[in-house]
């Protein structure tokens, strides 16, 4: 496929925290695409270090305490920044995502067709198990995003995404925990970059259910963006 060759400029940044259960599968399922893979370790109890030294080509960033999710994101897009990377992929490390709707959305951002491109599991293309409960709650997310940030998107919290050098550059993620999705999404439309959404999958296994986000920590997310939106 024409991309393949792109791919060495691409940069797969994967926050984690715990995930030593299944880090080495999502590494694995990695490594085949030939992308710089960066693990940011955010202050985890577990050893991920000694779990992941056996993979030489990959690089490993450590943050001394744990500082959430949106840090070490932002951790990883300043390490590639740095590398010279020029398309960035962020991808959840609990094993729901496939690293096989990577190339898919990358292909807009090599087509200069957008600047960051949205996975949804929501789309025709897109499938997943979620349980209804939780599908209620990842549609009531989508109103709450649109209400903050005025992009109405079919799936606003999907960890998996690509962006080009110009919107990893123009991003700043403050928001250290989950809302850090809702912060991204309103500086799409706050610096008029051009955004897409691809459908892709996303499996629910025991062990992601397990870590998944709880109906209490959905409101702790809403209430940091109303002080956001009233103070920040």
């Amino acid at each position: 496929m024409f991309y393949d060759n792109y791919l060495r400029e691409t940069y797969i940044i994967v926050p984690a925290f715990n995930e030593k259960a299944v880090i080495s599968e999502v590494v694995e399922q990695l490594l085949p695409l030939g992308g710089n893979i960066v693990v940011v370790d955010d202050g985890s109890s577990e050893d991920l270090k000694t779990e992941l030294e056996k993979y030489t080509q990959i690089d490993y960033i450590r943050h001394k305490v744990n500082l959430g999710q949106g840090a070490a994101l932002q951790t990883g897009i300043a390490f590639a920044l740095k590398k010279k990377a020029e398309y960035l992929v962020t991808f959840d490390a609990d094993g729901q995502h496939s690293a096989e709707d990577i190339p898919a959305i990358l292909v807009p951002l090599l087509k200069g067709q957008a600047d960051i491109v949205l996975a949804s599991r929501f789309l025709i293309e897109g499938s997943h198990n979620a349980a209804v409960s939780k599908q209620i709650l990842l549609k009531a997310g989508r109103w709450v995003n649109y209400l903050f940030t005025g992009l109405y998107l079919s799936d606003a919290h999907n960890g998996l995404r690509a962006m080009n050098r110009k919107a990893a550059s123009t991003l700043t993620i403050t928001e250290n925990r989950m809302a850090h999705a809702t912060e991204i999404i309103a500086q799409i439309k706050k610096y008029k970059l051009r955004y897409k959404e691809i459908g892709a999958k996303v499996t629910y296994t025991n062990y992601s259910r397990k870590k998944g986000q709880s109906s209490l920590n959905s409101l702790k997310i809403f209430f940091d963006l109303v002080l956001q939106k009233l103070f920040g």
